[in-house]
């Protein structure tokens, strides 16, 4: 093995392609030279070739985002999906584990799919789609999370708000149309939340976007199950709707359309798109903002700390603002 520092951050910032070959050639994987660092932030993510077989994926875990059993539970959760035969990309068992420990990297392996990005005008794609969410939270709701956290108000919101605001990342003078603005969103979040009522809560993926569903043929895969929390089942829709309520229309039909073919879907949800797209508007910022210290993070989002960008951030807020005082979209059911 390669001698690594002692301190976990150092040591995964510092992570080098010769300590990944060492920990893979641990397990016994033979790995022949070829090595791509994958598109990932908040891990560190590599295709690793392998002699005579199909390439693997290795991930890092950042050090102090998720417990062991934090983890853990993201991986168990995996594996039910996978055993109901989902195409999700589950970490493979290795030694009777899925989380890896080497020194001060905690890391596990996956087996490798390529793909494109879902062509969100296709429609029998999002009929597809729908099917496949709708049976994700079937297998989400039998069961509840111990040691992963909830989409909700509170840390997407106001710990986000609270963050930019104390850690000097807003320019001064932007400073009161940032706090004004963003009281604004938070009401309007809470009145939509009001208005859906009591919606059901339970696993989701929670950060199901096009960039995680890889498209290869007529199947498809399901990737990145990492930020999987509880939330609304609308959580895992609305991110595959783009445009205006015009343009989203007949998307969402076309996601409903596949997705009650297996579950319920409660309508009242359609109240909290708006209010759940502003709220990941606030936390995208604020996880720039947290892992900032990072280089990764400098040299993928030069443009955060420049001051057009806090303008056209306070724009967007305000924009979310209208869009959550008009009247939510509607299902044209049937």
């Amino acid at each position: 093995m390669t001698k690594t520092p002692d301190n976990a951050a150092t040591a995964y910032a510092n992570l080098q392609p010769e300590q990944i070959l060492d920990v893979l050639g641990d397990l016994a994987f033979p790995c022949d030279g070829r090595f791509l660092a994958l598109n990932s932030y908040e891990n560190r993510v590599y295709q690793v070739g392998i002699e005579e077989q199909r390439p693997i994926v290795a991930k890092f875990y950042r050090p102090g985002r998720w417990s062991d059993a934090a983890i853990i539970e993201e991986h168990e959760f995996n594996q039910e999906l996978s055993a109901a035969e989902l195409p999700v990309v589950a970490p493979l068992v290795l030694n009777d584990r899925t989380l890896h420990h080497s020194g001060p990297f905690r890391f596990s392996v996956y087996p490798c799919h390529g793909g494109r990005a879902p062509d969100l005008d296709n429609y029998d794609l999002l009929e597809q789609l729908g099917r496949l969410v709708a049976r994700i939270h079937l297998i989400g709701e039998t069961r509840d999370f111990s040691h992963r956290p909830s989409v909700e108000i509170q840390s997407y919101g106001f710990d986000s708000r609270d963050f930019l605001l104390d850690h000097d990342f807003i320019p001064l003078e932007l400073h009161p149309a940032y706090e004004s603005v963003s009281d604004l969103v938070l009401t309007g979040v809470e009145e939509c939340y009001v208005r859906a009522g009591n919606v059901d809560s339970f696993r989701i993926h929670a950060d199901f976007h096009p960039g995680n569903v890889l498209v290869q043929g007529e199947r498809l895969h399901i990737v990145d199950l990492d930020d999987t929390r509880r939330g609304p089942a609308v959580q895992d829709l609305w991110m595959f709707l783009s445009g205006d309520q015009d343009e989203q229309s007949p998307q969402l039909d076309a996601l409903l359309s596949g997705y009650t073919e297996f579950r319920r879907f409660d309508t009242r949800e359609l109240n909290l798109i708006e209010a759940l797209r502003s709220l990941r508007i606030m936390h995208y910022a604020a996880w720039i903002a947290r892992r900032w210290d990072d280089p990764a993070f400098k040299i993928a989002f030069p443009w955060f700390d420049s001051h057009r960008y806090w303008e056209e951030h306070v724009l967007a807020l305000r924009e979310q603002v209208a869009l959550m005082q008009e009247a939510p979209i509607e299902w044209r059911e049937g």
